[in-house]
């Protein structure tokens, strides 16, 4: 499990230190000067002021600290790992697909216990001897290749001097809990051990699943709990008994102390009022299983607290608030369940598409949507504008995405909304969500972050380094791409495979790299590995300039064992570098993207690369997952969903950081302090200024 001090350097860049000074001169300067060194080699280095910090330490503080930085930025890279490939010179001297095939063939042959095998009549090519595992060791990959030409294109992350592992702990634990976006598994789990470390919290959780984990710690310590509803209770039982605190899986509730229970039942009966208990059978098999813990029978002072059994058991009716608004559209009684929806703004701003179309007068539909908008979180709002500036240009078919990154397409079935009342729909969004911006003083925006995609859901992005949004679209440097996979098994066979599909303009004409096509014009495969009890890694090589086909999809396929969840680690990531730039498969410098693979899906879409009218490559970040089979799945089985699925992504008109700073700038302010937005903090910024990067985004969409 991650600890305070490596989630801050990992999340922040950041290296917070509160070690004190050296009483007299020692050799911590020199130690620093190797760390940044040792930093360099993985496309790391100190900011002047972090160096200088360093300096004036203890030298055995230099080396200790200098240890832990370095496992944490080299774990953000997957440089943690020795990235073997398959074939030795990769990606020089890839053979040909049949020539390879022959060549292994040849071999068993001329061996009679493998020959036997090869004369049966059920021969399997992927058992033939010598598939599937290292003919070297790491040793004589690193022989075989010449060390990297450094470039200054290579990328150089800096890491900046931080405050105290306390401050630091503590910004990060209130920029986490108060985020306005819906969390990541991975953002969940810092969460969880940042609340335990810090004493202080946010006066402000606004996600159920945020307050969850506060309310954890809130229960270990003693402290009265967060909760307005009952299904916060639920979740805090979850949470504590190791399970789903977004109540997607069921989970197997632990026994609790005396005073837990006590506690869960006190916090339950406060919030436990006729309309809440509405929702109670939503959740009805987990409340049963929760109530077999709780004893609630034990604590008669505690009726409401009974009654939330009672909905879940049958004895008690309840009806819940959805089901109310849903029996009303369904008699056709619409304005009624307009009326109903005024009581929850952010209800019916989700439904607003919805009740737009089913007959009752669209003035009445907005006219109620704007009183509702001042009532909506940000997000919500937000997340109405995207979907409602994608409404007048019509989409072949509408793509589906769950909290786990799985996607799916439906021909989009919808009557269209007419466009003086979605033009009308727009303004009352952008003058709610104008008023809530803060104001943002002297606003100075990178360029380079406009077409970010806003943050309104992590769920589906696994944390880790370059990672965007689903939707944001950022420039490719460099002339040649090189993907990569990681994993390592943890107890059974398990043969991951990394392809790439090339795909023409309109999406058809598909070709594939992948172990069953090795290279063709302009791309190479390392060589297929098909277990890895030690860790694997497989590569694909693209030249750019030399590509045939404008969209390249890099995918991982789960060929047989175990899922990305069940693997002991499982990683995607890219590299770019110059056309002739040498070094070995694996290049931590010239990483640009990494992050984990994760969920129970067989076929994993990170991103997709797309060649411009202007001949420059973009790279456009999906976060998608495919069901697939359970086994054998590979690039040729999954073409067409993916080309549809793709295609979805890239041509949906995402909500992006122009939007935002496009209203801050037509807001406009006298105030003295500056704003600035950009893709890494600048050096030059006046004290004082809000910054906003890619980590920090999602501060920036209003409460």
């Amino acid at each position: 499990m991650d600890n305070p001090e490596s989630l801050v350097i990992a999340r922040r860049l950041r290296v917070p230190i509160d070690a004190p000074a050296a009483s007299t001169p020692g050799w911590g300067e020199v130690a620093a000067r190797q760390l940044d060194a040792a930093l360099l080699s993985v496309g790391f280095t100190c900011s002047a002021d972090l160096l200088e910090r360093l300096s004036r330490l203890r030298g055995e503080t230099v080396v200790d600290l200098g240890v832990r930085v370095l496992a944490a930025v080299r774990g953000l890279v997957g440089d943690h790992v020795q990235h073997n490939a398959y074939f030795l010179d990769f990606p020089a001297n890839v053979p040909d697909t049949l020539e390879f095939w022959a060549g292994l063939l040849r071999e068993a042959m001329l061996d009679p216990v493998a020959a036997a095998h090869v004369q049966s009549p059920a021969l399997n090519l992927l058992t033939l001897p010598g598939y599937g595992r290292y003919q070297h060791s790491y040793a004589d990959l690193l022989a075989a290749h010449a060390e990297l030409i450094p470039l200054a294109g290579d990328r150089v992350t800096v890491l900046e001097l931080g405050g105290s592992l306390e401050s630091e702990a503590r910004e990060l634990y209130f920029s986490l809990a108060g985020s306005q976006a819906p969390p990541a598994a991975e953002d969940l789990a810092a969460l969880r051990t940042l609340a335990s470390y810090c004493a202080d919290e946010p006066d402000l959780i606004p996600v159920r699943e945020n307050r969850a984990v506060v309310n954890e710690a809130r229960l270990a310590a003693g402290r009265p709990l967060l909760v307005d509803t009952v299904t916060d209770v639920l979740r805090l039982a979850a949470g504590c008994s190791g399970g789903d605190v977004t109540l997607t899986a069921p989970t197997r509730f632990r026994s609790f102390r005396r005073a837990e229970r006590r506690a869960l039942l006190q916090a339950l009966d406060a919030v436990a009022t006729p309309a809440k208990l509405g929702d109670v059978p939503r959740h009805r098999e987990q409340w049963k299983r929760l109530g077999e813990r709780l004893h609630p029978h034990e604590y008669p002072h505690l009726p409401g607290a009974a009654r939330v059994f009672e909905v879940a058991r049958g004895v008690r009716k309840a009806a819940g608030f959805d089901s109310r608004v849903e029996a009303a559209l369904s008699d056709g009684r619409t304005a009624d369940a307009v009326e109903l929806l005024g009581n929850a703004p952010g209800a019916l701003l989700r439904r607003l598409d919805h009740l737009l179309r089913t007959g009752l007068s669209a003035s009445a539909v907005l006219d109620a949507a704007e009183q509702a908008a001042a009532g909506a979180s940000g997000r919500v709002l937000l997340s109405l504008r995207e979907h409602l500036q994608n409404r007048l240009a019509p989409a072949a078919s509408r793509v589906f995405t769950n909290r786990h990154g799985r996607a799916w397409t439906a021909a989009d079935a919808r009557s269209p909304l007419r466009e003086e009342v979605v033009t009308r729909a727009l303004a009352i969004l952008d003058e709610e969500i104008t008023r809530r911006l803060p104001d943002p003083g002297e606003l100075i925006v990178d360029p380079n972050v406009l077409d970010i995609a806003l943050p309104l859901s992590g769920k589906a992005v696994a944390p880790g380094l370059g990672m965007l949004p689903r939707g944001s679209l950022t420039q490719v440097d460099g002339a040649l791409l090189r993907f990569f996979v990681h994993w390592r098994q943890t107890s059974r066979r398990t043969d991951y495979d990394l392809s790439a599909l090339m795909l023409d303009a309109s999406y058809g004409d598909p070709e594939h790299i992948s172990w069953t096509n090795y290279a063709n014009g302009f791309a190479e495969y390392s060589g297929d590995l098909t277990e890895a009890p030690e860790g694997a890694s497989e590569f694909v090589n693209i030249r750019l300039a030399d590509a045939s086909r404008p969209i390249i999809i890099p995918q991982v396929h789960i060929y047989a064992g175990e899922r990305f969840d069940e693997a002991a680690e499982a990683f995607f990531g890219y590299m770019s570098r110059d056309a002739t730039q040498e070094g070995r498969p694996f290049e931590p410098r010239t990483v640009r993207m990494k992050s984990d693979l994760r969920g129970s899906s067989r076929v994993a879409l990170p991103l997709v690369f797309l060649r411009g009218p202007d001949h420059e490559w973009r790279v456009k970040w999906l976060h998608l997952y495919l069901k697939g089979h359970p086994g054998f799945n590979q690039v040729e089985g999954n073409q067409t969903s993916a080309s549809l699925l793709v295609r979805s992504i890239v041509e949906r008109d995402y909500l992006r950081v122009r939007y935002l700073t496009d209203l801050l700038h037509a807001k406009g302010s006298s105030a003295a302090h500056s704003t600035y937005v950009g893709m890494e903090p600048a050096a030059d910024l006046p004290p004082g200024s809000r910054v906003y990067t890619p980590a920090t985004l999602h501060e920036l969409i209003p409460a």
